[in-house]
């Protein structure tokens, strides 16, 4: 006979692994229309991009996407931050690959270069185009841009090593993220390889010469 203890220990692990199993679940529902609406952005842009086209690359209902996004604007803006944090991961990771001494710099900008320059470029400009006429989207996209800013600057800090003046480095942080956003808006609209080069090598020189060598 068993005894109700165990019972209850039996009732309260299945509820615990039925529950884990609904939240992996609607996890791995949530990836699915991130990735969609993501996919869609790069391929067709925002203007192009609907719900309908997005559940329907995701392989899942309407009801499904309001049950996690209530509107469009909540979607794309989540999409963007999922997006964000995959490539944040990546670039954390990576920091522990990187050379020491000055030529750690260079690569640190060469790390953030590759991160803005491919997927999250295009779909944060289709976004931010977008957002400008936008209001509701607007409103949800900011405070993700800021989100965005300040974990490329606890990167730079990650990246550097050493005590910088916050204010001094914030600036800089600004400019090069502004820089590469530039760069990759270039390259979307076919400019000069060359000149994006050039300019890139230029600025991880001054980089280099602000931090990379105390």
């Amino acid at each position: 006979m068993v005894s109700p203890t165990a019972r209850d220990d039996v009732h309260s692990a299945n509820s615990v692994r039925k529950h884990r199993t609904q939240a992996e679940r609607s996890e791995r529902t949530r990836e699915l229309l991130l990735d969609a609406t993501i996919e869609c952005l790069v391929e067709l842009g925002y203007a192009r991009t609907t719900v309908q086209e997005i559940c329907q690359r995701a392989g899942l209902s309407r009801g499904a996407q309001q049950h996690h996004f209530t509107t469009k604007a909540e979607l794309m803006t989540s999409a963007l931050e999922h997006l964000f944090k995959r490539l944040s991961d990546e670039i954390l990771a990576a920091t522990a690959e990187l050379p020491a001494g000055p030529s750690r710099i260079e690569a640190g900008v060469d790390l953030l270069w590759r991160a803005y320059s491919g997927t999250l470029s295009t779909a944060a400009v289709e976004l931010w185009v977008a957002a400008r006429t936008d209001p509701e989207l607007r409103r949800t996209l900011l405070p993700v841009d800021r989100a965005l800013g300040h974990a490329t600057l606890e990167f730079y800090r990650e990246i550097m090593g050493v005590a910088v003046d916050d204010a001094r480095l914030k600036t800089l942080v600004l400019l090069t993220v502004n820089l590469v956003r530039g760069l990759a808006l270039d390259a979307m609209i076919g400019g000069d390889e060359r000149r994006r080069d050039a300019l890139l090598a230029e600025w991880k020189t001054l980089m280099t010469d602000q931090f990379g060598r105390r």
